[in-house]
């Protein structure tokens, strides 16, 4: 009688699978999935960091009590923010690996409590300075019509600094005012839009637009090349010198977009869809309301004054 072959379980097979090869296979994926790459750097920095700390081994060996472990060791050398990061791509990197490798042993990341980070919102750019800052594009050159187009873009699109950069010719109608987010955060598309002040100053500046040497960028130096995020900040850093006025971080014009939005009336679900974030939970942090916002939304909707 011919004998079958004796097969071994693939979760078997992989038992030797080692922490440094299955980062690599991890990292391979992110990029298969088009993410980022701030965020590939992100989960490589992270994901060595622990390897190191643990001093390698297999992927199935590591234990809930090693996590444990990282997280109160690390917890003296980083803020929560900090913290959180380092479990956000612990979290993901465990929960590909069980089923990359299709283990049947329990993810070891099940039951690690996530870190607790303090709700602290963070205050947008105020729209005086984005004003006092539009003031000191001067001239009508290259640079101020550009810098000027860059101000009013990220406060009215929302976009995030490296959505942002990563614009090219063919993502804007510059008539309709919509703009193709293409590979958001989390490999997403989105559209998003740009008002009337935004695309006059957009069309002024790319009346003086250099031809682009790399894949038709939106945003370029006089040279031609793709701004990059260095180059982005530091324009808001010499404008805002310029001014007299503390530079504001790049994110916090996504802050302001969202605020103002809300302020003007925007709904905040479609602010969910226009700024891509996954959960309602993110964007309320953005939603910081002044004691006068609180009280104009009392006025609108008083129950005495307007029902009875």
């Amino acid at each position: 009688m011919e004998q079958r072959p004796v097969t071994t379980p693939l979760s078997q097979l992989t038992m030797t699978i080692s922490l440094a090869d299955a980062i690599e296979d991890f990292i391979v994926d992110r990029e298969m999935r088009r993410l980022s790459v701030r965020t590939i750097r992100y989960y490589r920095t992270e994901l060595t960091l622990f390897a190191a700390w643990l001093g390698g081994g297999a992927t199935n060996n590591v234990r809930t009590a090693d996590l444990r472990r990282w997280f109160i060791d690390l917890g003296e050398r980083r803020n929560a923010g900090g913290l959180h990061a380092s479990y956000r791509a612990l979290r993901a990197f465990f929960r590909w690996v069980w089923i990359e490798y299709e283990y049947d042993t329990r993810n070891p990341m099940l039951k690690v409590a996530p870190p607790k980070v303090p709700a602290a919102q963070q205050d947008p750019v105020t729209l005086e300075t984005v004003r006092v800052l539009l003031r000191a594009c001067q001239g009508g050159g290259f640079h101020a019509r550009r810098n000027k187009a860059m101000i009013l873009g990220l406060l009215d699109s929302g976009c995030r600094s490296e959505e942002f950069l990563h614009l090219n010719l063919g993502d804007v109608d510059v008539r309709a005012g919509r703009v193709q987010v293409r590979h958001g955060k989390g490999g997403k598309d989105r559209a998003v839009f740009l008002g009337r002040k935004a695309l006059a100053a957009l069309r002024g500046y790319l009346r003086l637009r250099p031809d682009a040497e790399m894949d038709d960028a939106l945003w370029v130096s006089d040279q031609g090349a793709r701004l990059s995020y260095e180059g982005l900040r530091s324009m808001v850093s010499s404008l805002s010198k310029r001014a007299g006025v503390p530079a504001p971080r790049l994110h916090d014009f996504r802050r302001a977009f969202c605020i103002e939005s809300l302020r003007n009336g925007a709904n905040i679900y479609a602010l969910q869809q226009l700024t891509g974030h996954a959960d309602l939970d993110t964007l309320r942090r953005y939603l910081k309301q002044t004691e006068h916002d609180l009280i104009k939304e009392h006025r609108r909707t008083s129950p005495v004054d307007n029902s009875l």
